[in-house]
């Protein structure tokens, strides 16, 4: 006798002890994917952590992150950060993370969401340039500062429809016309370039070719397909 799936209304109620991070948890099988399983973090008065992290799924892509509230609120940026206060960079944002993600650098197997190489592109910490975060962010203006390793000074998130962010860099010494992922490909923590991450990992023959194909195009400053 085939068995029944549990109903939906005690799964739903699970995943309702992780409060914002339900969605992040749903999404993955943590028997199956290294990826950390979420946890929401007490808010401490400590510095704010950020991370960008480059994401070879269906589609090369950067996750820009920042710390709120306990989660790492997130977007995926196609193209990546921008250096150049005229490039306004599309930032759809997406579920939030937990900050242990922060430090995930490796492959998701093939057939799990968001299947692929992931490098900690950049990271450290930022500060807010105004008083009242959540009041900022349901206005959708955030005005803030990075202090990374690659990504500096001020920079704005703007929403121009739900859920869907652009990413700007303000003028400001930081400021540059130079393709910052172009010219630092590389992850901030360990210095490998995607294929060098994937096949440490692992990776699927697929999910390497897909990496060494984005490194091409990232030292290019071209999109990969």
């Amino acid at each position: 006798m085939k068995k029944k799936s549990p109903p939906a209304k005690a799964e739903n109620a699970d995943l309702e002890r992780f409060g914002r991070l339900a969605e992040y948890n749903r999404r993955r099988r943590f028997d199956v994917t290294p990826e950390p399983a979420g946890k929401l973090r007490s808010v401490k008065n400590q510095a704010l952590e950020f991370v960008v992290q480059k994401h070879r799924a269906s589609r090369l892509h950067y996750d820009f992150r920042i710390e709120h509230d306990g989660v790492m609120l997130s977007w995926a940026v196609p193209k990546g950060p921008s250096l150049d206060p005229a490039a306004r960079r599309l930032a759809m944002q997406t579920e939030d993370h937990p900050i242990e993600y922060n430090r995930f650098e490796g492959v998701i197997p093939e057939g799990e969401y968001g299947a692929g190489t992931v490098m900690v592109w950049d990271h450290g910490t930022w500060e807010p340039e105004v008083e009242d975060v959540g009041r900022a962010l349901a206005k959708g203006d955030l005005k803030f500062a990075l202090h990374g390793q690659k990504l500096t000074g001020s920079w704005v998130l703007v929403r121009t429809r739900p859920r869907q962010w652009l990413l700007i860099k303000h003028r400001d010494p930081s400021a540059s016309s130079e393709d910052v992922t172009a010219a630092k490909p590389n992850s901030a923590v360990s210095r490998r370039t995607l294929a060098a991450i994937a096949r440490s990992a692992g990776a699927s023959a697929k999910q390497l070719a897909q990496a060494e194909e984005a490194d091409r195009f990232s030292a290019a400053g071209q999109p990969a397909e």
